[in-house]
Formats: structure tokens, C-alpha cells, sequence
């Protein structure tokens, strides 16, 4: 039986042949699943696994508010970005915490990933939460 078949990105499974070349860059352009703005060029991005909780997607607004408790995912699979200059076309939401979550700089659709202030080297972008083309 053939695994892609059976497995889609919704469900928290990746084809990653497609997507990590040998040395585990991302082989594809890394874009927004909402307005299709290029996020990261193929090359930049090392593929990782970690285990990261994202809230649910939405407009910038309403990932700040951190009052009561925050519908979302945890997920697994992300490409890893070690400077900030590196991404396209990213922005941050404020800090929540210690946490500073990526979002999609032109629609605002976010969060796409997650970036500790404790560690200046390191930008999670979740594969779940972008499309590559």
C-alpha cells in the first residue's frame, strides 16, 4: 500500500520526498495557504522535527489575545530558519510570553510558526501551515 494515498497534510502527514532534498533543505518555495505570497525560497530551510503548539489559524487579532484558553495544534514538522533576514515575506504577531508566532506579512494569516525570544537563532514554520510550490 501506498502511505501518500492514504495520509493528507490536514492529518499531519507530509510527503517529504517531495518537499527535503538530501542535505534536508527545503527543495520548493514555501508560500502562504491563504494568499499565495512566497514566504521562503527553495534552499533556505532546514527540514526538523519538534514538537511546537500553534494556535488555530486566523487574522493577527485574534492570535495576540491570550486571555482564557487557545484553540489550536501541536505539530511535528516544520522547516527551520536560523536568521530572520532569511524569510521573504514573514511577520510577527507581539509577544505572547516568550513566544513571538510568525504570520504571513501580506494577509496577516497566521500563525504559520514560532520563534522563542530565548533562542535568537531559531524560526519555526510549521509544514502544515503552508503550501510549496
Amino acid at each position: 500500500m501506498d502511505n501518500q494515498e492514504q495520509c493528507s497534510p490536514s492529518e499531519g502527514c507530509v510527503d517529504r520526498s517531495t518537499l527535503v532534498s538530501g542535505v534536508g533543505k527545503n527543495i520548493k518555495s514555501v508560500l502562504c495557504q491563504r494568499c499565495g505570497s512566497k514566504v521562503l525560497c527553495p534552499g533556505m530551510a532546514v527540514f526538523t522535527e519538534k514538537e511546537l503548539f500553534l494556535p488555530s489559524m486566523g487574522k493577527k487579532t485574534t492570535i495576540t489575545q491570550s486571555e482564557g484558553s487557545v484553540d489550536g495544534d501541536t505539530l511535528t514538522t516544520h522547516w527551520l530558519v536560523d536568521d530572520m533576514y532569511t524569510f521573504e515575506n514573514v511577520g510577527f504577531t507581539k509577544d505572547v510570553g516568550r513566544i513571538k508566532y510568525l504570520i504571513c506579512a501580506d494577509c496577516e494569516i497566521g500563525p504559520i510558526g514560532w520563534h522563542c525570544l530565548d533562542d535568537k537563532k531559531s524560526f519555526y514554520v510549521a509544514l502544515e501551515r503552508v503550501n510549496h510550490a
